[in-house]
């Protein structure tokens, strides 16, 4: 079954309309379906460029974009001509790639106020947003987001509820089961959305087609319509895409009874308050109704796509690729190699001079000239001599030489590469500072993306603020890390005010860390008030620093600190005892968080027994030093 299930979720209101409604279902249908058409012939030439720079990615550098509007088969040659493909592009790419699947955006929610209920409501909603983006694989989703948008400039998340997704609540009259639904989140390659207007921004759009291949069978399945299936072509690296022309090199193929599905999203207006959402397959109308999901601003309905850009393109909805601006560059540096590679076979194999008549020169071009070879040539005739070619021109070396800086103009990675032979003696701070300038130009790219993932979380907020009717359930991560049953209701999700709380990694290299950690002890910030350093924070920091092996002290560690959670949660149900083998300083630094928390801080009664408790690890930490101390001076 196709990634993209239905969008329509459970409890919104079906289309009214079916094929025996008439006149007006085919109206909606005849008017989708050319909007669709229309829209294609729009971003045909921009299609093309996205397929020339697939296929110079995957090597196929000698095709064009034909007058005809196909890509094919550039320049004739001759057949002596070399046509090897020395391919930067691809190299770059998956270096960019790398890079950018280091930039790490975690999103947090902010309270509108200091209010418990705006803090708790901001609380729930980053917990949320965590555990649904790891149910999603939210990083692999990214990581195929910024394959798509490095070679094509743009790439989209669709986040939409699926209500067949989630715990169930309950059955219906045929003893089906009814989920309480959760939010999906898929990659829509460019290939498959088609704006009303190809020069305005996904912010000015008032509409935005989705189409897509679906098998019949899908189509029945998920809309309980049967149509009539064709071959559809197929264009993409990893699903079905509708698309025309072929692609050399790329994979095109068509696919038996499939149907393309036009989902046309409408933004509310005067006319039409809700918004629309039509959907279209086989001349038939699947499903006409308002916008289902209110994901925009202000209780707004709105599109579910979020856009991830790798370059801004002024005045196009669809961003540019690096690709786009290498293939010239590209073109120029294959031709110079080419060019030399053939100087250098006419200096290794000669053009031979001959005196008309004077050799078999069928018998010449048939065998050439092999190692070995006796070359008969008429008595009396000037004798056969090779013509003197020269050696291979410098312009050659500095042509290259020029074209390769190019590559690093233009794409903005790899100035790190000049430095390789020196980079092992140089400092941390001076490693971070050219990594930081190697990474410059990434910054557009990685602050899409970013601001890409926070349109996707404030879309789930919303849609769980929207379907989250009743008390819901959900396993959410603990302030301990460890997943907890949460109860929770829509009113719980008032909050959706979005802010970053991200690290960007593009500049992050253990040499920088090291140096980074080296110098916050030197300055005493990792110390406590004594001048100390407790051992968590050195296996901390050994683990910063790549030294491995330390598992044992993290875990006796990590056991101390849940031992102190436990005891926190089991604060007025049963008597808290201090232990001898207890880290003391660690089950005070946990018990005086929980002292604070509003369950403690507003009970006089669990206040009073947690101070207790923590007088008494106090008292127990004094008892042990003062031993340690003396048994030291006795030692002495």
């Amino acid at each position: 079954m196709s990634e993209d299930r239905s969008i329509v979720p459970e409890g919104e209101a079906q289309s009214p309309f079916a094929a025996s409604d008439g006149v007006f279902a085919d109206d909606v249908v005849k008017d989708v379906t050319e909007d669709y058409e229309r829209r294609r012939e729009a971003r045909r030439p921009l299609e093309l460029q996205w397929r020339l720079n697939m296929n110079f990615v995957e090597g196929n550098q000698y095709c064009e974009i034909l007058p005809g509007g196909e890509i094919g088969e550039g320049n004739s040659r001759y057949f002596w001509q070399e046509r090897e493909v020395y391919n930067h592009i691809a190299s770059i790419v998956e270096t960019r790639q790398s890079k950018l699947s280091r930039t790490k955006v975690g999103v947090t929610v902010m309270p509108f106020s200091s209010d418990d209920a705006d803090t708790g409501a901001a609380k729930l909603s980053t917990a949320l947003i965590k555990a649904v983006t790891e149910q999603n694989g939210m990083p692999r989703l990214i990581n195929k987001a910024i394959g798509w948008s490095e070679v094509t400039g743009s790439c989209f998340f669709k986040t939409v509820w699926d209500g067949a997704l989630g715990e169930v609540v309950g059955f219906d009259e045929n003893g089906g089961e009814i989920r309480a639904g959760e939010a999906r989140i898929t990659v829509v390659p460019p290939f498959e959305i088609f704006p009303d207007d190809v020069c305005s921004p996904i912010d000015e759009c008032r509409s935005i087609i989705h189409a897509k291949a679906y098998s019949v069978a899908e189509i029945k399945d998920l809309w309980d319509v049967e149509v009539a299936g064709t071959e559809v072509d197929v264009f993409s690296l990893d699903g079905a895409t509708p698309g025309r022309g072929n692609a050399l090199g790329v994979t095109s193929t068509t696919v038996p009874d499939h149907c393309v599905v036009i989902e046309r999203y409408t933004l509310p207006s005067r006319s039409k308050p809700q918004g629309e959402l039509a959907i279209v397959a086989g001349g038939k109308l699947l499903h006409l109704g308002a916008l289902p999901f209110v994901t925009g601003d202000h209780g707004q309905r709105g599109f579910p796509f979020s856009q991830m850009k790798c370059l801004e393109k002024t005045g196009c909805f669809f961003g540019t690729s690096v690709v786009e601006r290498m293939i010239p560059l590209q073109r120029s540096y294959n031709a110079v190699k080419n060019r030399k590679h053939e100087f250098m076979n006419r200096i290794a194999m000669g053009v031979l001079l001959v005196e008309d008549g004077s050799v078999d020169i069928d018998n010449l071009e048939e065998e050439g000239l092999s190692p070995g070879k006796v070359l008969v040539y008429r008595q009396g005739a000037d004798k056969p001599r090779f013509m003197d070619a020269g050696n291979v021109p410098t312009d050659f070396r500095y042509e290259e030489e020029r074209l390769l800086s190019e590559f690093i103009t233009i794409s903005g990675v790899s100035e790190l590469s000049k430095y390789s032979q020196t980079y092992g003696s140089m400092s941390g701070t001076a490693i971070s500072l050219l990594v930081e300038q190697d990474d410059t130009r990434l910054a557009i790219t990685s602050d899409s993306i970013r601001l890409c993932v926070k349109d996707v979380c404030a879309k789930i907020v919303r849609l769980y603020k929207q379907f989250g009717t009743g008390v819901r359930f959900k396993r959410l991560a603990g302030e301990n890390g460890e997943p907890e049953l949460t109860y929770f209701t829509a009113s719980d999700l008032s909050c959706d005010d979005l802010v970053f709380d991200c690290e960007n990694e593009l500049n992050d290299t253990l040499a920088s860390r090291r140096n980074m950690v080296l110098e916050l002890i030197r300055m005493g910030v990792l110390a406590d008030e004594n001048g100390r350093i407790d051992r968590r924070t050195k296996v901390k920091i050994l683990e910063m620093l790549g030294m491995g092996n330390w598992e044992s002290g993290r875990d006796v560690d990590e056991c101390q600190r849940k031992r102190a959670m436990r005891e926190n949660l089991a604060l007025g149900k049963e008597p808290l005892a201090v232990c001898e083998y207890d880290d003391h300083e660690t089950h005070i630094a946990e018990h005086i968080k929980a002292l604070l928390e509003d369950r403690v801080f507003g009970d006089k009664s669990l206040y009073d027994e947690m101070d207790e408790h923590i007088k008494q690890h106090k008292m127990m930490q004094l008892m042990t030093e003062s031993a340690a101390a003396q048994s030291g001076q006795s030692g002495e």
